[in-house]
């Protein structure tokens, strides 16, 4: 991941967790989540001269990388 990706996904999340801090995700629909990330990813869209469709491809592959990521450190610190 990039350092300008890792920024993206950084200020998304920051959004995600202003906007839906308290709700339970396992709760709440996903198109209810998406709704609210929407403006975000727009004005990231925007800036990068992107579709929204591409941006939120964008952000469902970054978070997908993060997630591998996390889970890679996570296995690693498990077999010390």
């Amino acid at each position: 991941m990039t350092a300008r990706e890792i920024e993206i996904l950084e200020r998304i999340n920051k959004y995600a967790e202003e906007k839906l801090g308290d709700i339970d995700p396992q709760k709440t629909q996903v198109s209810k989540q998406l709704s609210v990330l929407m403006p975000k990813l727009q004005e990231i869209a925007d800036e990068l001269g992107i579709s929204l469709e591409d941006m939120f491809i964008k952000y469902m592959d970054l978070q997908s990388e993060a997630s591998l990521i996390n889970e890679m450190k996570l296995r690693e610190q498990l077999e010390l």
